[in-house]
């Protein structure tokens, strides 16, 4: 008889309260735009302050049909995607040049554990006196914000590999190399995904703040055009969008957490 079907059973037991959990869940949100939209119809909101959902979805679907909100969100994917690439391949990097050497974390940790206190919005200033007013300084403040959460999460997960392990592998005859790929690497990911879930949510919202500096294209220029001419709908439509690409980035992590950590589950 086999043992594993059992196992596998067992695994993810159904729970039966999970359909009425779902529900209860979506209760507030639900409940929180009826109210929005009745004080947006009596006239409680007025329109030039918020406007209300459906007026927001309108405009939404405006800005879809003539084309700008798809353009907007390829230009505002493609500066998270580079300000996040760069931002890893430092970030992650540093961590493991100070994670498996100590003179490497002497020469890396202290400076990176004093630059990640300041508030990396506040050197967009600085950032447009080195770049200039195009897209350069949004690449590095996205940069700059991406780098610490993977640096930190990273090195820690680094220094949280059990040593025993090491010396086993030591033991049977692993190179450095080889150490690096089959023990240090495995033993650190959870955390680096950790610090890759953190890093793309600070993306997003660092790219909010850079695309209202000299911005001609992108999502936080139809956000800013529309908040110059009041109008509030397309407003909130950029808001959500955003939330929304946060949202869908985040489940993508999600989905790769899973599999890349499915060892884990035997």
């Amino acid at each position: 008889m086999s043992l594993t079907a059992p196992l596998a059973r067992t695994r993810r037991p159904r729970r039966p309260g999970q359909p009425r959990r779902a529900w209860r869940r979506a209760i507030s949100p639900l409940a929180l735009l009826a109210v929005w939209q009745l004080a947006s119809s009596t006239g409680v909101l007025p329109r030039e302050k918020l406007d209300s959902p459906l007026n927001v979805l309108d405009s939404l679907v405006g800005l879809w049909t003539d084309g700008r909100l798809l353009d907007a969100i390829q230009v505002s994917v493609t500066r998270v995607l580079v300000g996040f690439v760069l931002g890893a391949v430092v970030g992650v990097g540093l961590a493991v040049l100070a994670g498996l050497s100590r003179l490497g974390e002497d020469v890396v940790d202290a400076p990176m554990q004093m630059l990640r206190t300041l508030p990396h919005f506040g050197l967009l200033p600085l950032f447009i006196l080195w770049f200039g007013i195009d897209e350069a300084p949004k690449y590095a403040l996205i940069a700059l914000g991406v780098a610490f959460p993977l640096y930190v999460n990273t090195f820690a997960g680094i220094r949280g590999v059990d040593p025993k392990y090491l010396d086993a592998a030591r033991a049977f005859g692993l190179g450095w190399t080889e150490r690096l790929r089959h023990i240090v690497l495995p033993g650190a990911l959870p955390s680096t995904l950790v610090g890759l879930r953190l890093s793309l949510g600070v993306a997003w919202l660092t790219l909010i703040v850079a695309e209202q500096i000299n911005t001609t294209a992108g999502i936080g220029y139809l956000v800013s055009d529309a908040a110059g001419f009041g109008r509030t709908g397309e407003v909130v439509a950029g808001l959500l969008i955003y939330s929304v690409l946060g949202l869908l980035t985040d489940a993508l992590v999600r989905i790769l957490e899973r599999k890349a950590l499915a060892w884990r589950l035997g």
